[in-house]
């Protein structure tokens, strides 16, 4: 089950901001294992890099290249790049984000524009680019990765980076619809709190350097005990991406340990 044997994937954030397994660099290696042919962007190139030595040590199929998914001319160069490869794209995974702390009374333009642009825009310019090549094949499946934080207040004061996600959330469930009959999916997969490579810089940002103790409360606010890890955001979206999950479009799959289902 869940195989993607020799589908083509164009990955966005197919990299990792430190050591260990961010969201993007798990979704790339499983989804590999499962048979998939990776067309990895980041603009990391080591980073991406990384995540290439990987999958290709373990005799499977990656192809990166860096490029900035917030500029349209950049995603068409770099989807026409995977069509030089591999002359299709059956997934779309939109991974890349980035949360910064602000309230709108005390945030600027230009952090309110970037946010967006990271977080929403990259996805409507990839999604530009590649659901027109889908059409064509008549077939294809968009996995986008969103938040918690576009559906509730998660406890920390990232309001462009929620509204970013929101936005994600309803541009993936309304563009479901138009091309259902099309014979292309699109869902979302919701992360809550998770252990990523990337809570190092949270605990900067939100908890002055403390992170230990910024570890410790995001798992006490998790009913399971825990945090999640990249992992957990790549198993979802394998199922969303796979065949499996042929009759599932327009619609969010919460990976957050039931924070979000939570009381507390």
């Amino acid at each position: 089950m869940f195989k993607l044997t020799d589908k083509v994937v164009f990955l966005t954030g197919c990299g990792s901001v430190g050591p260990g397994w961010g969201n993007g660099k798990s979704i790339a290696v499983l989804f590999a294992r499962q048979g998939a042919r990776i067309f990895g962007v980041d603009i990391n190139e080591a980073a991406a890099r990384e995540t290439q030595a990987i999958i290709q040590d373990e005799a499977g199929t990656c192809e990166i290249a860096t490029g900035d998914v917030t500029d349209s001319a950049e995603v068409a160069r770099l989807v026409e790049a995977c069509m030089a490869r591999f002359g299709r794209i059956d997934v779309l995974v939109n991974n890349v984000g980035k949360s910064e702390p602000a309230i709108p009374g005390e945030m600027d333009e230009a952090l309110w524009d970037s946010q967006l642009a990271v977080n929403l825009k990259s996805a409507f310019l990839c999604c530009h680019a590649v659901l027109p090549i889908m059409q064509k094949q008549g077939k294809g499946a968009v996995v986008s990765i969103a938040s918690t934080a576009g559906i509730r207040y998660t406890g920390k004061p990232q309001a462009a980076y929620s509204a970013a996600k929101a936005g994600l959330i309803h541009f993936s469930k309304t563009t479901a619809i138009t091309y259902a009959p099309r014979g292309i999916r699109m869902n979302c997969v919701l992360p809550g709190l998770m252990y990523t490579p990337l809570v190092a810089k949270l605990a900067e940002q939100f908890a002055g350097g403390d992170l230990e103790g910024f570890v410790a409360k995001r798992n006490a606010a998790v009913p399971i005990g825990r945090m999640g890890e990249g992992w957990d955001v790549a198993h979802a979206a394998l199922f969303l991406a796979s065949d499996e999950a042929k009759y599932v479009t327009a619609t969010e799959l919460v990976v957050d340990g039931g924070l979000t289902a939570s009381t507390r």
